[in-house]
C-alpha cells in the first residue's frame, strides 16, 4: 500500500500537470480565436472560386488546358496528407493519418501507386516509421502562418501533375465544424471535376471570355489550386487548435477528479495512522496499569 508521502507526491505530481494543461488550453484558446477568423473570412471566397471553376470545367472541353483532362487508365495518384507538428489535441491527427491509410489501401488494392505529401510532422513521421518513401514533405509550417507556404506545396503538385508523374492529386486536411467536430476531408485538386449542378445540366450557356479562354485558363488555374491549398491549411489549423483546447479542457476535468480521489486516499490513510497511534498509546497505558 502507498504511504502517506508517496500519496502528497502523486497529488502534487498531477497539480502541477493540471497547471500546464491549464496553460495550454488558455494558448490554444487565444490561437484558435486568430486562426477562426481567417478561415471564416477566407471560405466564402474558397467556396464561390471553387464552383466557379466547376462549372467553367463543366462549359470547355477537356484538352483546352492539362488541369482539365482526365487520365485513363489512372496508374498513379498522389496524397497531399496535412496534419499537425506537436500531439496533446486528442484523435486529431489519428483521424486524419487513417483516413489517408484508408484511401492508400483502397488505391493500391485496386493497383494504383500512390505517392504522398505530408504537410506537419505528425504525419511523416507516421508514414516514415513504416519506410514509405515520400514525394515531398513540409514541417514547422504551422508556427509563422504564410501564404506562401500553401503556393510553395502547391506549386510542388501541380509541377508532379504536369510532368506526368502524378494522374490525380487527392488533399486531405480537417474540416472546422465547430469548437467539438472536426472531421478529416478529402477533396480532389487535379485534374478539375465539373461541378454536379453543371453536369447535370450540360453546357448550355455560353461565356465570353477576355482575354482569350486559354490565356485566362493560364493565370487562373494555378491561383484556384493555390487557394485550395491555403483553405486546407486555414481549416486545419483551426481544427487543431479546437481540437487541442478540447483536449486540453478533458485533462483538466481528469486531474480534478485525481486529485479528488487521491485526497480521499490520502485522508483515509491519514486516519488509519492516527488510528494505530492512538491504539499503541492505550494499549501502552493499560499494560502500565497492569
Amino acid at each position: 500500500m502507498a504511504t502517506l508521502q508517496d500519496i502528497k507526491r502523486k497529488i502534487g505530481a498531477v497539480k502541477k500537470t493540471q497547471q500546464i494543461t491549464k496553460a495550454m488550453n488558455m494558448v490554444s484558446a487565444s490561437k484558435l480565436r486568430g486562426a477562426q477568423l481567417r478561415m471564416e473570412g477566407f471560405r466564402p471566397y474558397a467556396k464561390a472560386f471553387s464552383m466557379m471553376l466547376g462549372n467553367m470545367a463543366g462549359r470547355v472541353e477537356p484538352e483546352i488546358h492539362p488541369f482539365f483532362q482526365p487520365a485513363a487508365p489512372v496508374e498513379r495518384v498522389g496524397v497531399v496528407l496535412m496534419t499537425a507538428d506537436r500531439g496533446l489535441c486528442g484523435s486529431f491527427n489519428v483521424n486524419l493519418i487513417n483516413t489517408a491509410v484508408k484511401f492508400i489501401r483502397e488505391k493500391e488494392a485496386a493497383g494504383i501507386e500512390v505517392s504522398l505529401i505530408c504537410v506537419g510532422r505528425k504525419g511523416r513521421d507516421f508514414f516514415r516509421r513504416r519506410k514509405r518513401e515520400m514525394l515531398a514533405q513540409y514541417v514547422d509550417v504551422w508556427n509563422k502562418f504564410d501564404f506562401s507556404n500553401a503556393v510553395t506545396v502547391a506549386r510542388e503538385i501541380m509541377s508532379a501533375f504536369l510532368t506526368g508523374g502524378l494522374q490525380e492529386v487527392h488533399l486531405i486536411h480537417s474540416s472546422f465544424i465547430n469548437m467539438a467536430i472536426q472531421r478529416p476531408k478529402m477533396v480532389q485538386l487535379l485534374p478539375i471535376k465539373p461541378s454536379e449542378a453543371e453536369a447535370e445540366a450540360g453546357a448550355s450557356t455560353e461565356y465570353l471570355f477576355e482575354p482569350p479562354m486559354e490565356q485566362f485558363l493560364e493565370y487562373l488555374l494555378p491561383k484556384y489550386i493555390n487557394v485550395l491549398v491555403y483553405h486546407g491549411f486555414l481549416e486545419n489549423s483551426a481544427s487543431e487548435y479546437a481540437a487541442r483546447m478540447t483536449a486540453m479542457d478533458n485533462a483538466q476535468a481528469n486531474c480534478k477528479e485525481m486529485i479528488t480521489t487521491l485526497s480521499l486516499i490520502m485522508n483515509k490513510a491519514r486516519q488509519a495512522a492516527i488510528t494505530r497511534e492512538l491504539m499503541d498509546i492505550v494499549g501502552g497505558a493499560e499494560a502500565l496499569k497492569g
